[in-house]
């Protein structure tokens, strides 16, 4: 397999207490076109993962050891100057909120068109004509670029979103919980819309969620973070089919089924306390 991305031993720390690992000794492989699913609830790391590839990491924060190589250069030696021409240009980024990510004081097309601006250089009725097509792209017409965000409803600004991440065709795309606060038919488009756009583009995916429904419908590759930590990852059948780890499992069995006749359960920690016991 290819690789478009290589995490290895990803550690992560705050730098006034360096002994406290949020993220341990993370790994994980991205190929073109393929997607690879990070699951885990919420504090387990996922979005610090996402952000260290970025190099968009709080000052707090400090990333102890480990590699980050994207098409076999290591980001994290690259200069705040070397990542912004990847940012945006090779990398793209949906982040978890559009409301609070868009500007609420500039119009959409405004924020569509900077990456085309800075990256490619276009202006004038190139950059209209560009972020015109990108709006219809996403399914939003074209004369809504004059629109601010909050002219729009969840779901379009989603959209937006995704027109701003993909504006320079970037070879990988990070989607960091892309349909929260989505509902079920606005969510089930937004996820076919980013499947298309990364069979379209041979894009690689790295898409951060809670929700193992769309992990069944879009992940080539899954990877279970807990507590910072990757406890299982393997293809979406094996994981999926034939869960390995205990944590895994509990996340399965609170997952309900089509009829709705599998009764809800909580996380099940028995588990860790037997390892804690062990070790």
């Amino acid at each position: 397999m290819t690789e478009l991305l290589k995490i290895e031993g990803l550690t992560i720390c705050p730098i006034n207490a360096p002994d406290r690992k949020l993220v341990s000794n993370v790994s994980l492989l991205i190929a073109p076109g393929k997607t690879t699913c990070v699951v885990g609830e919420s504090g387990s790391g996922k979005s610090l993962t996402a952000l260290s590839v970025m190099a968009l990491l709080s000052e707090q924060l400090i990333r102890m050891e480990g590699r980050i190589l994207f098409q076999g250069t290591d980001l994290a030696t690259l200069s705040h100057e070397e990542m912004r021409k990847i940012r945006g240009r090779q990398i793209g980024m949906i982040f978890q909120e559009p409301m609070t990510s868009l500007n609420p004081v500039l119009t959409i097309g405004f924020q569509i068109g900077e990456p085309l601006s800075v990256h490619l250089g276009l202006s004038g009725d190139a950059l209209n004509k560009k972020v015109a097509a990108l709006l219809e792209q996403v399914g939003i017409p074209s004369d809504r670029a004059n629109s601010y965000p909050d002219e729009l409803s969840g779901g379009q600004r989603q959209r937006v979103m995704i027109a701003m991440s993909i504006a320079c065709e970037p070879r990988m795309l990070i989607a960091d919980e892309p349909t929260t606060a989505l509902d079920v038919t606005v969510q089930a488009q937004v996820l076919n819309l980013l499947d298309s756009l990364k069979t379209s583009m041979n894009m690689g995916m790295l898409l951060i969620t809670h929700d193992f429904g769309v992990v069944a419908d879009v992940a080539d590759d899954v990877v279970v973070m807990f507590r910072g930590e990757v406890v299982e990852s393997g293809s979406v059948a094996d994981v999926l089919n034939h869960p390995k780890h205990p944590y895994t499992k509990a996340l399965l069995d609170c997952v309900p089924d089509a009829e709705g006749k599998k009764p809800l359960k909580p996380i099940d920690y028995a588990w860790l306390n037997t390892e804690q016991e062990q070790a």
